[in-house]
Parts: structure tokens; sequence; C-alpha cells
């Protein structure tokens, strides 16, 4: 395979999307019509999981194809250490010019910079999230203040690079999206998007975490108490009942949520115009993600962390002309560990062993893979650091999942030096799709709490992940 017949690799991620606010997977609550292009005329996943629910420790592991206890980012400070080998490096090695443009957020100066890309201009400050309007940006090593809003200005950023480039390779570009995380502020364009609309709320949100570990109450990312002022942007009414002052609130989050959203659609349709425009359409795989899913008011909540559905579950369409049939979805497990590898089976480069995840091109050719995994592995290690969420990991199957909250920071940096009770939860996901019944303790399930320990065992066993793995009956 030449590099004239290598495909282009455009990876557009956002941050905090969650899958239940793209229309093109339910349309419940917006619409994202160029996103939505991007699943018609390729495929969806329902069943792309993160392996660690947290911003920077997710981006590891799509650079690394390596869970966070081997690429050294367990939680939010623990940075990127670049001299390690990852896929943008392969990639550059193997014929690809290079670029990653918009949050990096693996940490800034030396070996935290990126390495491996021919370009980065990143955002810097506010912990690494960059602002949403006139950001600071470092390139290759320099800092300067952009005009405008941060969403445009990534996609400018990036369309200048892809008109700069050297047009005898085919590119790999990591376009990273800071939106729509907290504290969702609105472009002036979209400031106004949804002010006579009534957004649903979830059918969890006033869930009670009732008949579940102590670990779902004593989380603080309650929509009710926990937004800010910075979050809400105004006073909350005095004369509302506690009840309304609670949808009022969510009404505010939402709205300016989804407003972000309307400005990262609006964006990934000028990146795909210009696929259009430049006439290389066809020769580009286009993956729209992620870096974990969120809360929109489920379970009351917003924020991730946990391995709750709205949480674990990622967005991830990928359009390839060349070989991906239109329309196409799966319900096929994928990993954000799987992704460098997928990257490197499509440039015709060697998958190296110590990567973890499987490449996914047959997935995307409507192959069914013998062997392909019926469950997957999930850890959160941030022990009640923001948001008090108890550490835990657990197992994934297509109806079940098994939590198991260790509660104990491990002595991990980015961890609480504190110990709580260890819980057990298990949820029927056939039965029980909201993850509102814990029914770990009912005799009927015991035979398969046996079967799903021994399989979350071999799991931890085969990532390598049986260093501080603590459990009890």
């Amino acid at each position: 395979m030449n590099s004239n017949t290598k495909p282009n690799i455009l990876f557009i991620m956002s941050d905090d999307h969650a899958a239940h606010a793209m229309s093109c997977y339910s349309g419940r609550i917006n619409q994202t019509p160029n996103i939505d292009r991007i699943a018609k005329e390729g495929i969806r996943f329902d069943n792309c999981f993160c392996t660690n629910s947290i911003c920077a420790p997710s981006r590891a592991t799509i650079l690394t194809g390596k869970y966070n206890h081997l690429n050294g980012v367990r939680t939010l400070y623990e940075g990127f250490d670049g001299r390690q080998d990852h896929v943008a490096k392969m990639l550059q090695s193997g014929g690809y010019e290079t670029g990653m443009i918009g949050k990096w957020h693996l940490g800034q100066g030396g070996f935290y910079d990126p390495t491996g890309f021919d370009y980065w201009n990143v955002l810097i400050g506010n912990w690494g999230q960059g602002e949403y309007h006139q950001p600071t940006f470092s390139e290759m090593g320099e800092d300067r203040v952009y005009d405008g809003y941060v969403t445009d200005v990534i996609t400018d950023l990036s369309i200048d690079w892809l008109n700069r480039r050297d047009q005898d390779k085919p590119f790999f570009l990591m376009c990273h999206h800071k939106a729509p995380h907290r504290p969702w502020v609105t472009s002036a364009k979209y400031a106004t998007l949804y002010e006579d609309v009534t957004i649903p709320e979830p059918e969890t949100f006033h869930d009670d975490y009732s008949n579940r570990a102590t670990a779902a109450k004593e989380a603080t990312m309650r929509v009710e108490s926990d937004l800010t002022l910075v979050d809400l942007k105004e006073e909350t009414p005095e004369h509302l009942t506690p009840e309304q002052a609670k949808s009022w609130k969510y009404q505010r989050y939402m709205k300016d949520y989804l407003r972000c959203v309307a400005s990262i659609d609006e964006n990934v349709g000028r990146l795909l115009d210009y696929l259009d425009e430049m006439g290389i359409a066809d020769n580009t795989i286009v993956i729209y993600t992620s870096d974990q899913g969120f809360f929109l008011g489920d379970h009351g909540w917003y924020d991730k962390r946990f391995m709750y559905e709205e949480s674990l579950r990622m967005p991830f369409i990928v359009r390839y002309p060349k070989e991906i049939k239109p329309g196409e979805i799966t319900e096929k497990m994928a990993l954000n560990v799987d992704f460098a590898p997928t990257f490197l089976d499509y440039a015709g480069l060697p998958i190296p062993d110590e990567m973890q995840g499987h490449s996914l091109r047959p997935i995307f050719n409507s192959e069914q893979p013998e062997g392909w995994r019926t469950s997957m592995y999930y850890r959160y290690w941030m022990h009640r650091i923001d948001h008090n969420v108890f550490s835990h990991y657990g197992l994934r199957t297509y109806r079940y999942k098994l939590i198991y909250y260790y509660a104990d920071g491990l002595g991990v940096p980015g961890t609480l030096d504190e110990s709580n009770q260890p819980e057990w939860e298990l949820f029927d996901l056939h039965q029980d799709p909201s993850e509102l019944n814990n029914v770990y303790a009912q005799p009927e399930y015991a035979e398969i709490v046996k079967t799903l320990k021994d399989e979350l065992h071999a799991l931890q066993e085969e990532v390598k992940d049986d260093r501080y793995v603590l459990d009890v009956d």
C-alpha cells in the first residue's frame, strides 16, 4: 500500500458530548444534522464505551491503545509522558502528515507537550481546558490568543492546516473541541437557541438513589444542588419551590449545553464541506466521537465518571465511502482502546503487540469477526476527588453490568486518601435499562454473580490490571 492510496484520517472529538444529545442516536432533545450526515453516510456504533469516563485518561487511551494503568494517565492529575510510543508517532513514521488542534488536556511543557505531530496548536490555561471566548493556544510551544469563539477557532485552524499540509502525503488530523464541556458558554450566534422551548426532563430525573450503592447517593453532581452560578449564569429565582428550582436549573443547564453542541454541529459541517470542495471526501475516514458520555439530567445529575450507561457510552460514528456502506448500524462492542489499532490498520501499518485494543475495520465492513468481545472492563480511579465519586471497576456484558466500588484512593495521584465501605451493584440491563434496581443480593442472581465475577477477574488479568485489585464477597 503506497502513500497515494492510504486514506486520510480526520478524527473529530468533542468533550462530554453524550450520545443522547445527537439526533442520529435518539433525536429526543436536539437536532445535529451535520453530525448525523456522518452516520447516514457511514456506520453508527450503539455500543461504544470508554474504559475510564474522564477526559485525560480517555485521551491517553485513544492515543496509546492501552488502558490507563499502562499508559500512565489514571486520573486528571497524571500528565501524559509523550516519550512513550503512540499512534500519532507511528502514523508519522509511516508517511502520514500529522496534526493536533484544539483540546489536548494531557499536560503542558517538556515531555507533556504533544509529540508525534508535525503541527500542533492546543488550548492552554484553565487547567488545560482553555476558554470559550478569546482562547489562548500554544502553537508549537508559542502562546497566542485568538479572537473569536473556541469551536469556530479550532475549525478555522484545522482548515488552515489542511490547506498548508504536504498534499503528497495522507493526513491524520485530531480536531479536538473543548465544547460542550462545563461551564457551557455559548456563541453569540446560538445564544437564544431553544429560548422558547422546554427541554424534556429524563425519566430518571427524580432518582432518589434507593436500592443502590452508597456511591450514587454521595455523589455531588446533582442538578438541584451542585450547579454553580458560573454554570447557571444567573441567580435562581427565589419564589420557586425546590422542585421548580431543580427544573429551572435543568433548563438553564441543558439549553446552554445544547447551544454549545449546535456550534459543534455547524463546524462539523464546515469540515465535511471542505473535504467535498477539495475532492478528497471519498479517500478520507471521518470519525466523530466524544471522550466519554455525560449525564444530561439522567439520575438527576450532570458530569460523568460513573460506570452507568449515560457516562460509559461514547458516540462513535464513522464515514469512509470506499469501504463503509451508508446507513450501517452495529451493536458490536467497541472501546476507546480500539481506536489506535483501527487507525494503524487503515494506514497499512503493524499493530504493536502491546496495544490492547483491536481494529474495528472488520466491523466497519459488516463482517462478523470470530471471537469478538462480548464484555468490557472499566475502571474509574479518582476516589472522591471532584464530585465525590467513589473509585470503582466493573464488567459490562450485553445483558448485565457488575460494578465494584472498592472506594479507596490506593495512593494514586488525584484521589482522596480515605477509604469507604466497599459495595457491589448488579444491573440486569434487559429488565432494568435505567439502572435503578441493584439485584446483586437477590438469590435468583447468585449464579450470575459468580459467573460475572469470574469473567471480571479474567478480564482484569487479560488487560494486566491486577496490581491494585481489591474485592470482597
